[in-house]
């Protein structure tokens, strides 16, 4: 019997930005807070890894929470389990042919495995970030 297994590709997606490193990354926080969502943190790997004598191109992951479709989770001790896939994710990065780049996990996909109220609350989320996406994502 084969198992239906899922590939790195189909959890993870890839677009290239239509705006610069640091356009990408400030327009996307608006972006973001203006649809309600909040910005919990933003880590920048690059500056991280220069303080540990790693010279990289520039990443910066945002860490996004809606807390409405975070309550729906939390709020349940069965649900609490999928935390881990809490806060959403994006990282925009520059990448060695000069383009940038934003990326972020499936979490609909990754959700649709488990079924039921994560797959629902987590489907919407996926919905609204990739909204925002849209004019983001070059041609």
């Amino acid at each position: 019997m084969k198992e239906n297994v899922i590939s790195p590709n189909q959890l993870f997606l890839e677009n290239e930005s239509k705006f610069s490193y640091e356009e990408t990354v400030t327009l996307l926080s608006e972006h973001i807070l203006n649809i309600g969502w909040k910005i919990s943190a933003v880590h920048d790997l690059q500056a991280t890894l220069k303080k540990n004598g790693k010279n990289i191109l520039p990443v910066k992951i945002l860490e996004l929470c809606n807390p409405v479709y975070s309550g729906q989770l939390l709020d349940t001790d069965a649900l609490r389990i999928y935390s881990p896939m809490m806060p959403c994710r994006l990282s925009v990065y520059e990448k060695n042919d000069g383009k940038v780049y934003i990326a972020r996990m499936d979490s609909a996909a990754m959700a649709a495995m488990v079924g039921g109220k994560v797959e629902e609350v987590m489907a919407k989320a996926f919905a609204d970030i990739e909204k925002v996406l849209e004019c983001f994502i070059a041609g």
